[in-house]
């Protein structure tokens, strides 16, 4: 059976992603804002493109007050049973509008690339531009177009995962790349209790020079792109690169 992305995929996200290093990503994140000036302690935070809750709840172990938001209602559902205490509200990152400002603003795991035009990535930076507090920051991960066209070693993944309540997910992941769209094309197959779907996920890879112009243009003050984990400038064959994207005080 095929899926819309992001909606089978959801009650099995949890067991294939279990490696996911998200406590790293949120120190990494945390990091570079307590270093830039910025006090976290209990401010609001708004994770974009939070899935199921993993990031959202390392922002929330490190005590801030975590709103997260994403397209997917049936991703949001598990949020909600991880994290019962947090907001969770559905929106889409091109047009999404809420009553708070918040003084920090995360999208990870290369959550930006399913926008495949730079108008549409253009709109989603807009939108976080308008919900930052003045001097508050936006951090982002997105695959470059090295990334997106060599997206794993083989362009092919699979494996078994445990189920949380018994049972395992069978998975096999295959990439191609789209030379003519610019587009890298995830076919995600999984295998449950003798059930299967599919689901088909798109992404464009975005470089530096792809992302300052509409950053700029979204009214951030300044920006800095670098690498992970040391902050290190992005090489030519970076395959993913981390902006931290700052809007100005007035």
């Amino acid at each position: 059976m095929h899926s819309p992305p992001f909606s089978a995929l959801a009650a099995v996200y949890d067991a294939i992603m279990a490696d996911v290093e998200y406590d790293a990503w949120a120190d990494f994140v945390l990091t570079y804002a307590r270093d830039g000036g910025l006090n976290l302690q209990s401010a609001p935070a708004l994770d974009l493109a939070c899935g199921t809750g993993g990031f959202t709840r390392e922002l929330r172990e490190a005590g801030l007050d975590v709103t997260g938001l994403d397209g997917s209602e049936a991703m949001l559902r598990e949020a909600r049973v991880r994290l019962p205490e947090l907001p969770f509200v559905q929106g889409d990152l091109r047009t999404f509008t809420l009553p708070e400002r918040f003084d920090l603003l995360a999208c990870v795991f290369d959550s930006l690339n399913n926008l495949l035009t730079p108008a549409d990535l253009g709109a989603a930076f807009s939108r976080a531009h308008a919900h930052l507090k003045p001097g508050g920051l936006f951090a982002f991960d997105v695959n470059t177009r090295v990334g997106v066209r060599e997206l794993w070693e083989g362009d092919a993944i699979e494996g078994v995962a445990e189920l949380p309540g018994g049972g395992e997910v069978h998975y096999h992941w295959s990439h191609h790349y789209d030379a003519e769209g610019e587009v890298g094309v995830v076919q995600a197959f999984c295998r449950v209790d003798g059930e299967e779907f599919v689901e088909t996920h798109r992404e464009r890879g975005y470089d530096p020079a792809d992302l300052e112009p509409l950053l700029k243009a979204a009214g951030f003050a300044r920006w800095e792109i670098v690498e992970y984990p040391d902050y290190a400038g992005p090489e030519p064959e970076t395959p993913r690169v981390w902006v931290f994207a700052w809007r100005g005080e007035a």
